[in-house]
């Protein structure tokens, strides 16, 4: 990609450049599209395939989980043997794994699918950046990231609705199964055009591959997720108890051990000197609690949404429009604020975000069958908190790092905040699912609303906990950046 950039600074871009970025941006519209339809569908998957809840809990915590473990690895993999080669071949296994998702004839199918879509997704969304970056002089830089922070927000609108006009559309009579066939043929034609269109990058000075770090990070991630998702079900065998001991086992050789491969000149997966940094390790919680609370709370919505009140899965998407919409106003707004606003903005959608909770609690304890506009305005308040902290985070918390650190401090955020998504998932999604369990003699709506009520103080918790958090991180982001 470098050898174009050098023919653009004073004739323009060649139109092939614009349409590779199409290319990196489809990908990346697949992944997160992918996510919101899959929350849409999965009651449909459910009583299709017979689910359980720690069946349902994996299809989402599984996709997010195996994505934030392979993020780190998949970065550096693109940096050393060429990112549009490893692209290529993340968006190829993301679109098979896509296909074989739809054909799943069983929950182990679906669940294995969804975990491999994910890893597929780890070799593609950290390689964005970094190909923009390479691809467009600095004279062209700002219109091209503009482009990709407008898809983002593109995403979490079409996200809903997509997947609610599939499921209920029942395309050919695929019913559910059209949210993962969608993916096969715009992945084709994305594979196709990106062979022709998308030049060659990488970075040979970036660091080498940590396999024993990536091991025990994901083992220690697994040790946790796994006896919390099947715990409550299987009445917390012996088995369960003994992951949870072992997991700060875990934790504690991965730390001894980056320590040790940093003393040696080497290079760690996570790099110990990033956490010396107060404003980087209060963000690292932040990034936890805030996707944690945000990945929980559309699964738990949808159950109630569906299961409880007996929405179509096209009404579902209707109801969640509130938030994407809000979203998507303040999105653009809040990443050219945040070098002036910086933490105040974040904190600012951590509270508007608890806010919004709040009044749903309020309205659930009120009435258990909320109507369009009861639930429309605390969604869109919701959205706009959303749009504000979300975009801009990760900017500012790196921003509390050395300059060179930047890129390995991304992908350790953006690591933690997959696991936090899946983490809240599996947390949450227990709280939920028992409380269901314990709601004998009750209506359905009143027994999901009732569910629903009893895992919002945790998320509301999880927002003002960070908002207190942010007060830790950098002031703003470096302007420079945006």
């Amino acid at each position: 990609m470098e050898q174009r950039s050098s023919e653009t600074k004073t004739a323009g871009l060649p139109a092939a450049v614009w349409v590779g970025l199409a290319v990196v941006l489809t990908a990346e519209f697949m992944d997160l599209v992918d996510a919101t339809i899959v929350t849409v569908a999965l009651p449909s998957m459910a009583a299709d395939l017979g689910m359980t809840p720690a069946q349902v809990q994996w299809t989402l915590a599984g996709y997010t989980l195996a994505m934030g473990a392979g993020l780190i690895t998949g970065g550096r993999v693109g940096d050393l043997y060429g990112r549009r080669r490893v692209f290529l071949a993340g968006l190829a296994a993301g679109t098979l794994f896509a296909a074989l998702a739809a054909l799943a004839p069983n929950p182990g199918w679906l669940m294995v699918s969804r975990i491999l879509t994910g890893v597929a997704a780890s070799f593609t969304i950290p390689l964005v950046i970094g190909m923009i970056r390479s691809t467009f002089p600095e004279r062209y830089r700002p219109a091209a990231l503009g482009v990709y922070g407008a898809t983002l927000g593109l995403a979490a609108v079409v996200g809903p609705i997509l997947g609610g006009a599939l499921v209920d559309g029942d395309l050919w009579g695929l019913g559910w199964r059209a949210v993962f066939w969608v993916n096969v043929p715009i992945g084709v034609v994305a594979l196709v055009v990106g062979w022709r269109t998308l030049a060659e990058s990488r970075d040979p000075g970036s660091a080498r591959l940590d396999v024993p770090g990536a091991v025990l990070a994901t083992a220690a991630t697994v040790l946790v997720l796994l006896p919390l998702v099947q715990g409550p079900e299987l009445d917390w065998p012996a088995w369960t108890v003994a992951c949870l001991v072992a997991a700060p086992l875990v934790v504690a050789v991965l730390v001894w051990r980056q320590r040790r491969v940093q003393a040696r000149g080497g290079d760690p997966l996570i790099e110990p000197a990033l956490f010396a940094r107060r404003g980087f390790s209060a963000g690292v919680v932040v990034a936890v609690l805030f996707f944690g609370a945000i990945g929980s709370y559309f699964l738990l919505l949808v159950l109630y949404l569906q299961n409880g009140t007996g929405r179509t899965a096209w009404e579902t998407g209707l109801v969640l429009l509130p938030y994407a919409i809000g979203s998507f106003i303040t999105s653009a707004l809040s990443v050219q604020l945040a070098a002036k606003a910086g933490r105040a903005l974040l904190m600012t959608g951590a509270v508007s975000l608890a806010a919004a909770q709040v009044l749903l609690l309020v309205l659930l304890n009120d009435t258990a069958d909320l109507g369009y506009w009861a639930l429309a305005w605390p969604l869109f308040l919701g959205g706009l908190g959303l749009g504000l902290a979300a975009p801009p985070l990760i900017g500012i918390i790196i921003a509390a790092v050395d300059e060179h650190r930047a890129g390995s401090a991304a992908g350790v955020l953006t690591t933690f905040s997959q696991v936090g998504n899946a983490l809240g998932v599996a947390v949450l999604g227990t709280v939920f699912f028992s409380t269901l369990d314990d709601a004998a003699g009750l209506d359905v709506v009143t027994a999901h609303a009732d569910a629903l009520s009893a895992a919002l103080p945790w998320q509301i918790g999880a927002y003002v906990l960070a908002a207190a958090l942010m007060t830790l991180l950098p002031s703003r982001s470096r302007a420079e950046e945006h």
